[in-house]
């Protein structure tokens, strides 16, 4: 086994986490090696599919039977298969898992990760999330509060540029936004005839990491809408780690980054009761290698993570590196959505709109706040996405395919139609786990993981509300042929996996403490979705990034103050 020159740092994981990490590490002038196990992907350089029109691909960017088959998995959510993106997920055959219960774990192995093809909406956790699980006697108490992070969230939202509306929400605290994207006339008529109607809720455009205005950043440029963002965005529009947290660091001259880098294990001596580094597979060669460092932050998504630290093994920890209270593994969380409801609207004929927005509406929750918003059958609550648009003039072109008035078929927009989708919390149940099959390992002899998990009652209950309040506002603002939608799908499905090394006070109850460090491994520090102690109503990775660049400033300065 080949050893390596010593760092102060070693990252894990390139994406939403580890490029904060990275950038902040590397600023705070230690030298740091990051490890990446998918391939190099170079911002602009790698996007080989981000201009491309669906004349430029055979079968118009769908993908084939074969393409399908090694996709299988990911292919059952809809969204991750089409030609123009599919080379930013992982091959289904040549990286298994196994299903107790169905779980759509959507994986992106390369420089960058998932923050490629996120979805980008970007909103803050408030006090009503971080106090929720100790006031109702579930799981564990987050071990920090909303003041805690809100100096980070504003860190974060400064150097990613997020494009938002400020609303004065206790359960959605308002950030440092760019100029809002804008509403089209159907949401803005649905906006006004919510306010008209509701005291309790309130529609707004989405916060989206998107560059508006007239705010420069380092080598990106505003959002040119053209809605392509899941191919990479050469223009930097949109944030991700490759244009933006990496070449951050990078800049600095302190890290080093190794793509095709298979992290498994982290190694720990007994003596000093810390972690000295970690042990890597080459994905390409398989050959074997070991890294050291005085710290480790493990930032490779909350499944990933949790399967290097439950094969992280030692006399002192026989279950896994941390594993004191046995809770690795376990309190898996996503969120639940594809439930509301869809309706046309009759009136705007004469009104379109310009760009493909990459954004859409938003409606932040409404329900168990306190007071009258208090519901009897659910815990917890749900904000709905969406958005309005005419309808797709292709579907005209199936049955219209001869005829004198195709053309004119074609170039007249259908009616305008409204969606609205239900966006709700998971509780962290400590049956929902993942575990590791060593009876079924991967290509580079590593164990797979197996998912037993599934959302309960308490999101059942909670989908019936999304569906008749979407009707309902749906309905009162004069919108037709209203009809339900709820199509559950499993865990996973929301690219939101979480808790599986949860924070918390007591090292019996949790995995890390309020700095993200594990509680007994001062040394090793979790920031991606295993961290998580509840899952709150919202997208979670702009909390990733704060909690991130939170922890790593307290890893520099414990560095700096033991040296």
């Amino acid at each position: 086994m080949q050893e390596e020159p010593q760092y102060d740092a070693i990252v894990v994981g390139t994406g939403i986490s580890g490029g904060w990490v990275a950038k902040e590490l590397c600023e705070k002038g230690l030298k740091i090696l990051v490890l990446e196990r998918g391939r190099m992907v170079r911002h602009i350089e790698d996007y080989t599919t981000m201009n491309n029109d669906p004349w430029d691909d055979e079968y118009k960017g769908q993908p084939t039977r074969e393409q399908i088959a090694e996709q299988e998995k990911q292919h059952r959510t809809g969204y991750v298969t089409s030609r123009e993106h599919r080379h930013f997920f992982v091959n289904d055959l040549k990286h298994p898992y196994n299903e107790t219960k169905r779980f759509d774990w959507i994986r992106g192995y390369q420089v960058g990760g998932r923050s490629l093809v996120w979805g980008r909406q970007s909103y803050r956790f408030s006090d009503i999330d971080f106090e929720a699980n100790k006031k109702e006697g579930i799981a564990v108490d987050w071990p920090v509060r909303y003041k805690d992070i809100a100096p980070w969230y504003d860190k974060v939202e400064e150097f990613i540029g997020v494009s938002g509306e400020k609303l004065g929400l206790e359960q959605l605290p308002d950030g440092q936004f760019l100029p809002p994207m804008q509403l089209n006339c159907v949401e803005e008529h649905l906006k006004s005839n919510i306010s008209q109607n509701y005291e309790d809720r309130i529609m707004t455009i989405g916060r989206a990491a998107h560059i508006t205005g007239t705010k420069t950043f380092d080598g990106r440029t505003n959002c040119q809408f053209r809605d392509r963002c899941m191919r990479g965005c050469p223009f930097g529009g949109y944030f991700s780690s490759n244009s933006s947290t990496l070449p951050a660091a990078e800049k600095t001259g302190n890290m080093t980054l190794r793509p095709n880098s298979i992290v498994h294990e982290v190694i720990y001596d007994d003596k000093t009761k810390k972690a000295t580094g970690v042990k890597v597979i080459d994905s390409e060669t398989k050959e074997k290698m070991q890294f050291s460092a005085k710290i480790i932050f493990l930032c490779a998504s909350a499944i990933a993570t949790t399967s290097i630290l439950l094969q992280s093994k030692s006399e002192r920890f026989p279950n896994g590196l941390g594993n004191d209270s046995g809770e690795l593994g376990h309190n898996i969380m996503d969120h639940h959505f594809k439930a509301g409801a869809t309706a046309s609207f009759e009136g705007f004929e004469d009104k379109y709109y310009k760009g493909r927005r990459p954004n859409g509406i938003y409606i932040p929750r409404f329900r168990n706040i306190g007071g009258n918003t208090d519901q009897k059958t659910f815990k917890r609550g749900y904000g709905y996405q969406g958005g309005a648009s005419r309808q797709d003039w292709r579907e005209t072109v199936a049955e219209l395919g001869y005829g004198a008035q195709l053309k004119e078929s074609i170039l007249k927009p259908g009616k305008w139609r409204m969606g609205l989708m239900g966006f709700g919390e998971c509780l962290p149940y400590h049956e929902n786990k993942m575990t590791l099959d060593y009876n079924k390992l991967d290509e580079w002899g590593l164990p797979t993981v197996t998912f037993d998990a599934e959302f309960k009652e308490n999101e059942l209950q909670m989908r019936k509300d999304m569906i008749s309040q979407a009707m309902e506002m749906l309905k009162k603002a004069g919108f037709k042929d209203i009809e339900p939608w709820d199509d559950i799908g499993g865990i996973g499905l929301g690219i939101h996996e979480m808790g599986t090394a949860r924070m918390g006070n007591d090292p019996k109850t949790s995995v890390l403490n309020k700095h993200n460090q594990i509680h007994s491994v001062p040394n090793v520090y979790v920031t991606d979705g295993s961290f998580m102690t509840s899952a709150s109503c919202v997208n979670p990775s702009l909390t990733y990034m704060a909690f991130s660049a939170r922890a790593a400033e307290h890893a520099a300065n414990q560095l700096k103050n033991n040296a």
